[in-house]
């Protein structure tokens, strides 16, 4: 994971609990997320990109979380996954580890989730982010999912449209609550190396330092007014990835207003 080794614990913390949550549907404690050392050093120096000890919500049984964000297909996965589980293992001999792959290569995933060698069999979890619709995670519409759709296929969508949108509507949430966006903003920058959008994060980056939203119109009307018209410019970002309905159901605007803007975009 790019940046791994600079950013906050408190953020990869918020991290860990959010690809369990969302991405996972492990249904941990948010609050119980504890960052582990996995550092061994054997021949060379291998450092697992995720590793936390974890509570589920319901039963507060604990477990070992390790999560590998992989961009591309390596035939040699399994190994490697299994050198990471005897690392973390051997470190913490007495608790259950649950591993899992985030596949967000473009090549199809061509990477089996196991190893066999004789008698021995050892299997891990893949989660391919092809099959994860990036629009339901758009539609969330909250900073832990909006940061997360960064790891999706885009499909045909433009690529800087999407991440505008993303980093825009991060701070339209978050509003006044400066630590919290750059918090998110850090997550977003960290988890978007792995796709090589950091080209993409600057761009929208400075898209929003030459934009005071304060001096947008909507903070200068008569409120009613100003958040209609919030509304619409947030459907018009939404328009180059998003159905109608859904853009209805996220800005609350009628489905004939949507279809409207739909209509009068320039082709």
């Amino acid at each position: 994971m790019g940046k791994k080794d600079i950013i906050s614990k408190h953020v990869l913390k918020h991290l860990a609990a959010d690809i369990a949550n969302i991405l996972l549907h492990l249904d941990i404690d948010n609050d119980s997320v504890e960052l582990l050392s996995t550092e061994q050093q054997r021949i060379e120096l291998r450092h697992a990109d995720l590793v936390a000890r974890v509570k589920q919500r319901n039963t507060q049984e604990s477990f070992i979380l390790h999560v590998e964000i992989q961009n591309n297909n390596d035939k040699q996965m399994p190994l490697r996954m299994l050198r990471y589980f005897t690392d973390i293992q051997l470190a913490y001999p007495d608790e259950r580890i649950h591993q899992y792959l985030v596949y967000i290569g473009k090549a199809v995933l061509n990477m089996p989730d196991c190893f066999k060698a004789g008698d021995f069999n050892y299997r891990y979890h893949i989660l391919d982010m092809h099959t994860v619709d990036c629009q339901l995670l758009l539609a969330q519409d909250t900073p832990d999912a909006l940061v997360l759709a960064i790891l999706c296929d885009f499909k045909e969508r433009p690529v800087q449209d999407v991440v505008n949108y993303i980093v825009k509507r991060l701070q339209q949430l978050l509003k006044d609550d400066e630590s919290g966006f750059r918090n998110y903003f850090e997550m977003l920058e960290t988890l978007s190396e792995n796709r090589s959008l950091k080209s993409n994060i600057d761009e929208a980056k400075n898209m929003l330092s030459e934009i005071d939203i304060k001096k947008l119109p909507s903070y200068n009307w008569g409120l009613e007014q100003g958040r209609k018209q919030e509304a619409i410019e947030i459907a018009k970002q939404m328009l180059s990835f998003m159905d109608d309905e859904k853009i209805a159901k996220i800005t609350k605007l009628p489905y004939e207003t949507i279809k409207s803007l739909r209509n009068s975009k320039p082709h």
